[in-house]
């Protein structure tokens, strides 16, 4: 039988309170919303104009170990839909995950258009400003695609910009970069917005039994 380093099994004790703990992720928690988002879009005649609403929850989770590695981070979900509509134009999924040994931010990130992507940056706890990226083909912060994405709207990487504007708002300027098959150039696939909160983070389940 195979044994396995015993140091890659030792976990530290965590403070419960994820809150407490986000670093430069603590100005994204809570429950935030925008009717001026700004897409640029590609169409079969060149790039459009899209405003969006948008209505997102950032939620603290329990701490998470991967043996002697401690992350905090915060579990989101992301709606989007034309001004004065009901029909989703953008759904998102994921975490923001923050390592305070390394001083590494990964966002995870899963859309219902058969992709999904892990991008990573750094930056220090007190940061107001900080950028993830991603890039197709790696391992560490790549991105994954269904055959059709694949085929037709390649995705060669993913950046998003996060600046934290103070305790009631923030703003996030997004990049994809996109070869779309038949066209020459690559197209750059911007969203830009900035949030409002409307409402504050409920604590974790470990932080509401240790008292709240």
């Amino acid at each position: 039988m195979s044994e396995f380093p015993a140091h890659l099994f030792d976990e530290p004790d965590p403070d419960p309170h994820t809150l407490a703990n986000l670093g430069p992720l603590a100005g994204l928690a809570g429950v935030w919303t925008t009717e001026r988002g700004l897409d640029v879009k590609p169409t079969a005649d060149g790039a459009e104009r899209q405003a969006y609403v948008e209505r997102a929850e950032y939620q603290p989770i329990d701490p998470q170990m991967n043996g002697p590695q401690l992350l905090y981070g915060l579990r989101y979900h992301l709606r989007v839909v034309k001004p004065g509509e009901v029909e989703m134009y953008h759904e998102q999924v994921g975490f923001w995950l923050w390592e305070p040994a390394t001083g590494t931010v990964t966002q995870t990130l899963a859309i219902p258009r058969a992709q999904v992507a892990l991008a990573s940056g750094t930056a220090t706890a007190e940061a107001t400003r900080f950028a993830v990226r991603a890039e197709r083909g790696m391992t560490g912060a790549g991105i994954c695609s269904g055959a059709f994405l694949e085929e037709n709207f390649t995705t060669s990487s993913y950046a998003i910009e996060v600046t934290v504007n103070g305790p009631d708002s923030w703003s996030y300027h997004e990049t994809t970069t996109l070869h779309i098959k038949g066209v020459a150039e690559p197209f750059l696939h911007t969203d830009t917005a900035t949030l409002t909160r409307i409402g504050q983070p409920t604590p974790n389940p470990l932080a509401l039994a240790d008292g709240g």
